[in-house]
């Protein structure tokens, strides 16, 4: 049963994946092609008088024109990365399936599904917004990348404690109480986790803030439509390969 849920995740994550992936080409690329532009003009405006001369023979062939970055490029990687998330997520479905009460497969998957976007992406976003090109200094691009994933893997498990803390206290004080007192627990220890990390605030003065903000929430937005997709695409295959297996067994 285990191969099977995590063949179906796989799937709704494909299938997650190619959605979010049109979500992003309509609403996040051209926020990406502005600051592109951005960034050329910038680079154009602070060259040295006479660097023209020489730019046929120094300038590099660009390996992946921008046309394929902003497609199949995109398909690839958010497609990829779909899969990889469904995957993972059908292996926690499994773990937390019939630990949540008599929860429907459709009804584990969709909590599931929010409640991972909102603590693998929502409150590490909060922390450490994406930014488009020309945006950051090159000079911290490795401890950028490193305080956002150490944010992520600190607020993924700060969520599984709370997760199972809660499912204790709810056979105590109920689900409702239970439910509050863990989501409670977990914004105070990863709000002040956020506190004491370092921000960062690498905006260059000028930079147009409909562009960042677009920019931003084409992000927010993308991952939204991945998530529901994954959640709801999964719970409708998880449930029907859960109701066969138990046909099977009762025949």
């Amino acid at each position: 049963m285990m191969r099977t849920l995590l063949v179906r995740g796989m799937l709704a994550g494909l299938v997650a994946g190619v959605l979010a992936t049109l979500f992003a080409y309509f609403f996040g690329e051209p926020s990406v092609d502005a600051a592109i532009g951005l960034e050329g003009s910038a680079a154009h405006s602070h060259s040295a008088p006479g660097a023209h001369e020489h730019a046929p023979a120094e300038a590099e062939e660009e390996l992946v024109t921008r046309g394929v970055q902003s497609t199949v490029g995109l398909l690839t990687g958010v497609g990829l990365y779909g899969v990889a998330v469904g995957g993972l997520f059908s292996l926690a479905f499994a773990f937390v399936y019939g630990r949540l009460g008599t929860l429907r497969p459709r009804v584990t998957a969709a909590l599931l599904a929010g409640g991972a976007f909102v603590v693998v992406f929502l409150v590490p976003f909060l922390k450490y917004p994406g930014n488009p090109p020309a945006v950051g200094q090159a000079g911290t691009i490795g401890s950028r990348t490193s305080l956002y994933f150490g944010f992520v893997a600190l607020s993924l498990l700060v969520g599984i404690l709370a997760a199972a803390f809660g499912r204790k206290l709810a056979d105590k004080l109920g689900a409702w109480r239970g439910g509050l007192i863990a989501a409670g627990g977990y914004v105070v220890l990863i709000g002040v986790a956020a506190a004491l990390l370092p921000s960062i605030d690498e905006v260059p003065d000028g930079f147009p803030g409909s562009t960042l903000w677009s920019f931003r929430v084409a992000s927010v937005g993308t991952q939204v439509v991945l998530w529901t997709a994954l959640g709801l695409a999964f719970g409708a295959l998880a449930e029907k390969a859960l109701k066969h297996k138990a046909a099977v067994q009762a025949a």
